[in-house]
């Protein structure tokens, strides 16, 4: 390892199990084990009971999860009106019983019960007295390993320690509502799934560059009318309605501490998680800017891309990322344009790293290689630990290697400014690797980071450990520059 470049911080966060969230659920819809909903059944009983009887279990209800949770009634209320469709329309129903078919189609979910992992790093709400505040995305990984982004706030002071805000106890997973939808969007996932065929080109051709639902609606209702003209109109109808369904917004109270909102899954594609988010502060001049992130949807089977965009971390738009480049995970957007181009790290192939420019942030061809695995410590393959930080010796970035025994390290390497296809520095060894606390664990002999920062000439690095747990370590950017070899 290279001695003495950064300095591991005594601060540790580890995953809280009382920290939960209200959550929709539906019996016999579990992930595992059950052959059919049990919806029906569920609200046939709860429409038998007596007034008598929901009075009392909604007081039970109350009397032991209202102290957990200061919007009990809010969600009860809000998952109430989503089982509106299994309730019978000519009979009005009190608000006790709609409450109580809130509470039995709702369960706690404990977003970081098995694990809190691998962070990112941004800044967010300036300096004051030497000190940056950042905003840092988490990994929450649940029961049955369905993993969630959350957030944590705190500063980053002048000598590079990092000192982080306690969390909120009242966890909201937001609103969702409908995205913008763009045609090259549908046009490169389908594409990439072999499906751009003539019935999609149909759908596609009655559309603008940019669509709602409704306007989507009316082209698959067009194709599903007249399907005898048409090879698959239903195959086509479903697999479009799965690419509008990845394109989302979600709001929350701007009221809440950043800690308290959880982004949770909510299309199919995302359905088992949402994993290893990867922030970058994007600035198109110097008083515009906002966040982008991008992250690996899971869907139990098979991962995707999908990219949010924030400038508040209040609301977000969601929306999914195409093209070759945008294969497999690890797309890392840089925090500017390049000669006039968005560009990103990627690593398509698994374990390479290149070098990818667009014209729009969600749409990612023709990768350059970058990067292959050398050194024995990487021998498995090499990732990025981020977006690329821009100091005046060139583009750092963060990797990530994998070797022998499945190890993961930390090192970096450096890129030209204007040709960042050019890797002009290495280290020879890695900046972080596990040591022997952190062995043992959920995934042991891991550390991994999904973004740095840099401040008054510190390098930051957040990091999970062993899949379970958050640590910290710091160092000169000079320092960590000044021992890279350079040349190829």
């Amino acid at each position: 390892m290279t001695d003495g470049l950064l300095t591991r911080s005594a601060t540790v966060l580890r995953p809280d199990p009382t920290r939960t969230l209200l959550h929709l659920f539906i019996a016999g819809q579990e992930d595992f084990g059950s052959p059919s909903g049990r919806a029906g059944s569920v609200m046939d009983r709860a429409l038998r009971l007596t007034e008598a009887e929901v009075r009392a279990e909604l007081d039970a209800v109350t009397a032991v999860f209202g102290p957990r949770h200061r919007d009990l009634d809010y969600w009860l209320e809000v998952h109430a009106e989503r089982m509106a469709g299994r309730m019978p329309r000519r009979v009005a129903l009190s608000r006790d019983r709609l409450m109580l078919i809130g509470a039995l189609f709702t369960n706690e979910v404990t977003v970081e019960g098995a694990a809190l992992t691998n962070p990112s790093i941004v800044p967010f709400g300036g300096v004051v007295d030497g000190s940056a505040s950042f905003m840092m995305s988490v990994r929450g990984i649940s029961e049955g390993h369905r993993s969630s982004i959350g957030f944590r706030t705190g500063r980053v002071d002048a000598d590079g320690d990092v000192h982080v805000d306690p969390p909120g106890r009242t966890l909201n997973p937001g609103l969702q509502a409908e995205g913008h939808l763009h045609k090259r969007t549908f046009a490169g996932l389908l594409s990439r799934l072999g499906d751009l065929d003539d019935d999609a080109r149909s759908v596609l051709d009655g559309l603008t560059d940019q669509f709602s639902s409704a306007d989507l609606d009316r082209q698959i209702a067009r194709l599903v009318k007249d399907r005898e003209t048409y090879r698959n109109a239903d195959g086509t109808a479903h697999r479009f309605r799965m690419i509008a369904e990845r394109s989302y917004s979600l709001a929350f109270p701007s009221e809440t501490d950043p800690s308290v909102r959880i982004l949770w899954p909510h299309s199919a594609a995302e359905w088992r998680g949402m994993e290893d988010l990867r922030l970058v502060e994007f600035r198109s001049s110097a008083r515009d800017f906002g966040y982008f992130g991008t992250y690996t949807a899971f869907d139990g089977r098979q991962v995707s891309q999908q990219m949010l965009h924030t400038r508040d971390f209040v609301s977000f738009d969601v929306f999914p990322v195409t093209g070759a480049a945008a294969r497999g995970k690890g797309l890392a957007l840089f925090p500017r344009l390049v000669g006039g181009k968005y560009v990103a790290l990627s690593r398509h192939d698994g374990e390479s790293n290149y070098v990818a420019f667009s014209d729009h942030p969600e749409s990612w061809d023709a990768p350059v290689r970058l990067q292959s695995p050398e050194h024995p410590w990487e021998a498995l393959q090499v990732g990025n630990c981020g977006s690329p930080l821009e100091t005046d010796a060139g583009w750092l970035v963060l990797t990530h290697s994998v070797g022998p025994m499945r190890c993961y390290t930390i090192s970096a390497i450096l890129l030209d400014l204007d040709d960042p296809t050019r890797m002009i520095g290495h280290l020879d060894d890695p900046l972080i690797a596990p040591v022997d606390g952190d062995r043992d664990g959920y995934v042991p002999n891991v550390v991994y980071s999904c973004g740095a920062t840099i401040h008054n000439g510190n390098l930051v690095v957040p990091f999970g450990i062993n899949d379970e747990s958050i640590g910290f370590a710091s160092g000169s950017v000079r320092d960590v520059i000044d021992a890279m070899k350079y040349g190829r």
